[in-house]
């Protein structure tokens, strides 16, 4: 294989080392996989938020807050349980009032990785 054959090869053969690393990485991340109450649903005034993810979470540096249309913020209790890592549970204080509301989460996955997000959901 004459020398220049051999670089094209090598480049390649490292651009796909790269790529392929940074997939595995990208999957490494806890991503949200499905809420209750869903992003852009209209539901009734929900006692109990649940975010479901990808990976395992770090409960000391996961959280959420929400939000009511306004900006002020509506007092949760947030857990992750033990028997389900990869849930997040936001206990709401008291009835929510017709409107729209943003959920605001972070989480730090077992391989330390950080993520955030958000989603609305409305309150008929």
């Amino acid at each position: 294989m004459n020398s220049r054959i051999r670089f094209q090869f090598l480049a390649g053969l490292g651009v796909f080392a790269a790529a392929l690393a940074a997939a595995v990485q990208a999957q490494a991340h806890a991503h949200l996989i499905a809420s209750a109450p869903a992003k852009d649903t209209t539901v009734a005034s929900p006692t109990l938020l649940t975010l479901h993810f990808s990976e395992k979470l770090e409960a000391k540096f996961s959280g959420l807050q929400l939000d009511k249309s306004d900006g002020t913020q509506v007092p949760v209790t947030t857990a992750v349980p033990k028997d389900d890592p990869t849930t997040m549970v936001a206990r709401v204080a008291g009835r929510l009032p017709p409107g729209v509301y943003t959920v605001k989460w972070h989480n730090v996955s077992a391989d330390t990785h950080r993520m955030e997000g958000s989603y609305s959901f409305t309150v008929r």
